[in-house]
């Protein structure tokens, strides 16, 4: 034991250029033959396998200072504000700029896309999101919008006071939206951030469950990981202090967003939320307290009309308490497989100020678990 240890030791402290990687080479977890959890995939494994959810992204990468972006969940493609979804947020660790947070709370409902981006942009994108709003067929008489903006601070990568996120680029994010295949790694949201010691980025997964009242559901997920100081990869801590700048603390936040097709009302899709954070705990053994850790879920099941034509709504028959044991499952694997992939699919990144963190060394990284694990 004492020598596999001592094996992991020097091999992570060895040269910065060991940990390079060509774009090409990245692969996401499942690819390089690591399962995560136990239960099934949907066919993309991505929140875009929840039927009707688009996602798109914004990238900025300008010069040698701007490592940011945007990136744009959309529960379905029609008119979010007209048919609003169930929807919940929960708060792990609140230090964040969280926009929307109190309207979804007491309605239990989601009315517009929702939107990642970095910290100093959060104003600038719930501005676009009310314009995009306002300007959409049928909402001539919008008075009132929820916009829900969440955030990770990019600022070691990237100019953050430099404001370089404009509103016309959250809104070419929402249009670009897409079902399908989801970007991950350095994109949108993800441009300029830092997780577990490696370059972070934008991640995907999803699960499915098996039938529950004589039908499956999907339970997928999106992370912008910017958070903690230790990568625990499928149990085994995987750690490179040797070689990250010394004034790193490892401080940082993660938003989680989570989609799922089962017919739940708000209270349920809240407590699907919370265990999300158990997903996330599996990937690190370190959580800071300058963390702005945020789950946003919502179900696509029903929708919730803006105006209705009588004064109660018609919703289908709701998953009981007793069933969603094997969705908090779906959720927790999900979150666990998507910050990998973050990490897994970002590459090396130079930014402001000369700043270079590298990316995630796979081939050392999957090595060092089997190592451990024999």
């Amino acid at each position: 034991m004492l020598i596999r240890y001592l094996f992991i030791i020097i091999a992570l402290c060895l040269v910065k250029t060991s940990y390079s990687q060509n774009d090409s080479d990245r692969k996401r977890i499942s690819e390089c033959g690591i399962k995560v959890g136990e239960m099934q995939t949907g066919p993309y494994n991505a929140i875009t396998d929840v039927e009707g959810v688009l996602v798109g992204h914004k990238t900025l990468i300008k010069g040698d200072s701007v490592r940011t972006g945007v990136t744009a969940i959309l529960p379905h493609s029609k008119n979010i504000f007209q048919e609003k979804v169930p929807g919940a947020i929960v708060v792990f660790n609140g230090f964040g700029k969280l926009t929307g947070y109190t309207q979804v709370e007491e309605l239990g409902n989601i009315e517009t896309p929702i939107i990642l981006t970095n910290t100093l942009s959060v104003p600038t994108a719930a501005n676009a999101v009310i314009k995009y709003s306002i300007e959409q067929p049928g909402n001539e008489d919008l008075w009132s919008v929820n916009s829900v903006v969440g955030e990770t601070n990019d600022y070691w990568l990237n100019d953050i006071r430099g404001l370089h996120v404009k509103e016309q680029d959250v809104i070419d994010a929402i249009k670009s939206a897409s079902e399908g295949i989801v970007e991950e790694g350095c994109v949108g949201a993800g441009t300029g951030t830092i997780a577990l010691g490696f370059k972070g980025g934008i991640g995907t997964a999803s699960r499915v469950s098996p039938e529950i009242n004589g039908r499956t559901y999907t339970v997928g997920v999106l992370v912008q990981s910017n958070f903690g100081r230790y990568l625990v990869l499928n149990g085994t801590k995987v750690t490179r202090d040797a070689v990250l700048p010394e004034n790193y603390d490892g401080e940082g936040s993660c938003m989680i967003i989570v989609g799922t097709d089962a017919p739940l009302d708000s209270r349920n899709i809240k407590r699907l939320a919370k265990r999300a954070f158990i997903g996330m705990g599996r990937t690190t053994t370190y959580m800071s307290a300058g963390s702005g850790d945020y789950s946003i879920a919502f179900s696509t099941a029903y929708t919730i009309p803006h105006k209705g034509e009588t004064s109660t709504n018609s919703i289908p028959d709701l998953i009981s308490n007793d069933a969603l044991s094997i969705l908090f499952k779906a959720v927790e694997e999900a979150t666990q497989e998507a910050i990998y992939n973050s990490l897994f699919m970002a590459t090396t990144m130079k930014g402001y100020r000369g700043r270079e963190i590298v990316a995630l060394p796979v081939t050392r990284a999957i090595e060092i678990m089997k190592i451990v694990k024999k």
